[in-house]
């Protein structure tokens, strides 16, 4: 199923520049039953994790549109008892997660005119930067305050120190917006950058790694505190140049992507699936069944995200060729009478399917912005029209 989408996903983004966003997700799943079935051990308040999803999505850099996945491991975490961290290589780690999804982001999309491959603190591995594909630049915001290489011994040797050093580049202006437990609010951003070089950690490195890594360092921290919540402070490596505060910018603006994927795990979870309340009993049936949704998953957002036409994508960023005279069909039967009852979109645009989608999942036309259980229940719908048709044509 993942290798069937990925296929579909390079051809989308074939001559585009492609930011590529992964992440890991628990998945509390199997009820008070999950021990008992092999799930793994119990969590806080009794839910069953041991259950992980690790997706790698592609979004288009310029339109923000979600272009499909790339990639997606789901495992049953071993309770076994393992041994030492720093004993372990990269390899024999759950981290080599974020290695494998960057290298096959570099397989999958050759075809893009760039990759930049963004992700959170979880994946700052000396490694990731330094075994990363030729055609994938990364983002990754530092966790490790590392020691980094000086040309004088006096100076300061580590990375968080040094860039608190820096003087200021310069404010950036921008607009954060509403998230759980946060308001959306208009802030200003101070912001540092400057070149880095990396030393090799002293344990757990393979030792065919290089001694150093030559990155670039963004910084980024909110001048004022927010009435609801802490300050923005985000520390960024990258493999990009960042010479200019427009360039910084760009760093900072190709980082804020990285939300889709937490649009995205809740849309698995609970804003259009709710696939933690599934209760099969067999782990690897789950699995199977977890990697599926993933899949209808990426196809509900894409709805949601293009109902206005923001993105600018076409059809065939989410539906087959053959599906556009059935959703044109059925797009006439649904349209009203009364402006907001007609398709505002063009035809063959992703927007104009997901105005379908939304009426058969139940929305109006009137009030509100389809959401993902619309969009779903609408998705279901249109694949019954679809298969009702194909058959019809079989028996003519």
């Amino acid at each position: 199923m993942t290798s069937y989408a990925a296929e579909r996903t390079a051809a989308r983004t074939a001559g585009r520049d492609v930011v590529v966003i992964q992440d890991t997700s628990e998945l509390a799943v199997g009820g008070p039953r999950g021990k008992a079935r092999g799930y793994g051990p119990i969590g806080k308040g009794g839910a069953m994790r041991g259950l992980l999803l690790h997706a790698v999505l592609a979004v288009d850099a310029t339109t923000r549109g979600l272009l499909g996945l790339v990639d997606a491991k789901v495992w049953n975490r071993d309770t076994g008892k393992v041994t030492a961290r720093r004993s372990r290589t990269t390899k024999e780690k759950e981290s080599q997660r974020w290695l494998d999804g960057t290298a096959r982001a570099g397989e999958v999309l050759a075809e893009a005119a760039s990759i930049t491959g963004v992700s959170d603190r979880e994946s700052d591995i000396y490694e990731h930067f330094a075994r990363r594909p030729g055609n994938v630049e990364l983002i990754v915001r530092a966790c490790q305050n590392r020691k980094i290489a000086t040309d004088d011994a006096a100076q300061i040797d580590r990375l968080f120190a040094h860039v608190d050093s820096l003087p200021e580049q310069g404010p950036l202006a921008v607009h954060i917006p509403a998230a759980p437990g946060r308001k959306e609010r208009s802030t200003q951003l101070a912001v540092r950058f400057s070149r880095v070089t990396l030393c090799k950690p002293r344990h757990g490195a393979a030792p065919d790694l290089p001694d150093t890594i030559a990155l670039t360092m963004v910084d980024v921290r909110e001048t004022s505190t927010p009435d609801d919540g802490k300050p923005i402070h985000w520390r960024l490596l990258t493999t990009h140049a960042v010479t200019t505060l427009a360039e910084a910018r760009r760093i900072v603006d190709l980082y804020r992507m990285r939300w889709t994927i937490e649009e995205f795990f809740a849309t698995l979870k609970t804003a259009g699936f709710d696939i933690e309340a599934a209760d099969i009993s067999d782990p690897k049936a789950m699995i199977k069944f977890v990697t599926a949704v993933t899949v209808a998953a990426v196809t509900v957002m894409q709805l949601v995200k293009a109902r206005d036409g923001t993105t600018s994508q076409i059809l065939a960023d989410a539906f087959e060729p053959a599906d556009q005279p059935i959703l044109e069909a059925v797009s006439t039967q649904l349209e009203g009478k009364t402006a907001p009852q007609k398709n505002p979109h063009p035809k063959g645009s992703l927007a104009f399917a997901a105005w379908v989608i939304a009426r058969l999942g139940g929305w109006t036309g009137y009030y509100g912005k389809p959401g993902p259980k619309v969009m779903r229940r609408g998705l279901d719908d249109f694949q019954r029209i679809k298969y009702g048709s194909a058959l019809r044509l079989q028996n003519v």
